[in-house]
Parts: structure tokens; C-alpha cells; sequence
């Protein structure tokens, strides 16, 4: 092992909950969820209140209309975000957070806030690194 990296810790000392049969407890599956890049970006922009499905896309940079509409049956579906359609010509369609989702955006806003903060030292770590490490092939 070199001297900038230090050891693994044991499966049991990161096991949350100490059974066996579960070691991630659904950890795992909750983080792949809100953890993902256009998760995150669609909660934040909830945040602010109930948006239409192209109020969404306009506001999330980048992304495209079918990921948008994954990101949003996937964050339906696991209860943080509720879709509403309304009876009218052509049908209007709003999401926002539900109950659930809301108890998450001071989770996600602080990550968003610690990112601004620290995206600069980060850009610095990364130039640094491909400096001192140029033939690496992490993206």
C-alpha cells in the first residue's frame, strides 16, 4: 500500500445495522436514487414549488426530455415526487415534492451548497492530479 492511501475498513465496521442477511439495510437503493445527477437537479429545482414537465426541462441544464421523464416516474415512484394532471385541453401536467420529498431538500441543498463552495478547490485537486498522475484514465 503507498503512503496516500489508507487501508480498507472491514465490511463490519460499515455495516449499519449489524445483520448479516442486509448489510447495506436499502442504503444502496435510496442513494442510487437521490444520488444520481438529474435526481438531485430535479429536487432542487422542486424545491421552489410545483413546476410544469417543460418548466423542468428549461430549468435542469442539459437534460433531455426522456431522462427527464425516467427522473421523474423514478422519484414518483419511490414517493418523493407526485405528478398531477389536470382535466383540460391539451392536459396539464405538474410535479412537485411530496411530503417525503420535501424532508429531503435541506439534505440536498446543503450538498448543493457545499458543491459551490468547494468546486474551485476540487478543480484545483483535479489539476494537480493529472498534473502529478498523466497517464491515469479516470474520467
Amino acid at each position: 500500500m503507498s503512503l496516500t492511501h489508507t487501508g480498507v475498513t472491514t465490511p463490519a465496521a460499515l455495516d449499519p445495522c449489524g445483520l448479516e442477511e442486509h448489510p447495506d439495510c436499502g442504503i444502496r437503493d435510496v442513494l442510487d436514487r437521490i444520488g444520481d445527477k438529474w435526481s438531485v437537479l430535479v429536487i432542487v429545482e422542486l424545491a421552489g414549488g410545483p413546476r410544469r414537465f417543460r418548466e423542468l426541462q428549461r430549468a435542469v441544464e442539459g437534460i433531455s426530455q426522456r431522462m427527464l421523464t425516467l427522473t421523474v416516474r423514478r422519484l414518483e415512484r419511490d414517493g418523493l415526487v407526485l405528478r398531477t394532471v389536470y382535466p383540460t385541453v391539451p392536459a396539464q401536467v405538474d410535479y412537485r415534492l411530496t411530503g417525503t420529498g420535501a424532508d429531503l431538500t435541506h439534505l440536498v441543498k446543503a450538498l448543493a451548497d457545499w458543491s459551490l463552495a468547494h468546486r474551485a478547490d476540487i478543480a484545483d485537486a483535479r489539476e494537480s492530479y493529472d498534473r502529478t498522475h498523466p497517464d491515469h484514465d479516470i474520467g
